[in-house]
């Protein structure tokens, strides 16, 4: 009797983020969630063990959308057998910076694998990742294979989320806080990715960040800025959007038109 005692003791318990996801879904949109709003959260954490604080989920739009470390995640707790990516040369043109890849996704070994296509060049994606498109593409590729072989029904930040507050193309839109050679990682993604997604999920305007970045780093521009003070940068940004977004658009407003002030 006692060694079945034990052994029930030591048995693992299933961990489910429904109630953790719940809070902090409260907390994000400040309140009683909707109803068809709250079911799906629901369902995406039953079925998938998503968790919002781990930046496997974002809302966007009224809408609910998984991220490639969500998916990742997913495919790791799923024990996948494997993930295959390759270029589809007669899409591509890398003088244009236009790339289409193919990823296949084996959930098991004895799987003939779920197929996706990902694209991407200087017209989709955002000005925070002009350069990188092949590694946009991939990403979107293995996206969609994974929410292919695991049944997701709901699209994926990357995929789309590059279209959903893009700056305009103007002078003074292209160039945003980057580190140097887009280096530093946040769980697999770069601090230029993770800059792009904060201002993309708090809807910020991109310009507006870029001086209040220079002002928090207390350099002349960006350039002179090292690579950790943007980091910091970037995380102070990401808290505070969290924990206060009204506050955070205050002081990103003191910043409008800093040139017709100064002229003024």
């Amino acid at each position: 009797m006692k060694r079945c005692q034990e052994g029930a003791v030591r048995k693992p318990q299933k961990s489910n983020p429904l109630r953790e996801n719940l809070r902090l879904a409260r907390q994000l949109l400040g309140g009683t969630l909707p109803t068809r709003v709250a079911k799906s959260l629901e369902n995406l954490s039953n079925d998938f063990n998503f968790s919002l604080s781990n930046g496997e989920l974002q809302f966007i739009n009224s809408c609910w959308y998984v991220t490639h470390t969500g998916l990742l995640g997913l495919a790791r707790r799923k024990r996948c057998s494997g993930i295959h990516v390759e270029a589809v040369d007669s899409l591509c043109d890398s003088a244009a910076n236009r790339f289409v890849l193919k990823a296949t996704v084996f959930p098991s070994k004895g799987s003939s694998g779920f197929v996706g296509y990902g694209d991407a060049d200087p017209s989709n994606v955002s000005p925070l990742a002009r350069g990188a498109e092949m590694r946009v593409a991939e990403t979107r590729a293995v996206n969609r294979a994974l929410r292919k072989a695991y049944g997701i029904g709901i699209c994926s930040v990357e995929e789309v989320g590059s279209f959903a507050g893009q700056p305009d193309s103007g002078p003074e839109s292209k160039k945003l806080p980057q580190p140097a050679n887009g280096n530093g990682n946040y769980g697999g993604r770069t601090v230029r990715d993770r800059l792009c997604q904060i201002i993309r999920q708090y809807k910020l305007d991109p310009e507006l960040v870029k001086a209040y970045a220079v002002d928090f780093c207390g350099t002349k521009t960006l350039r002179d800025a090292t690579r950790e003070q943007i980091e910091n940068f970037v995380q102070s940004l990401a808290d505070w959007a969290a924990k206060d977004r009204n506050a955070l658009l205050c002081q990103l407003n003191s910043y409008v038109h800093p040139k017709q002030e100064a002229v003024a």
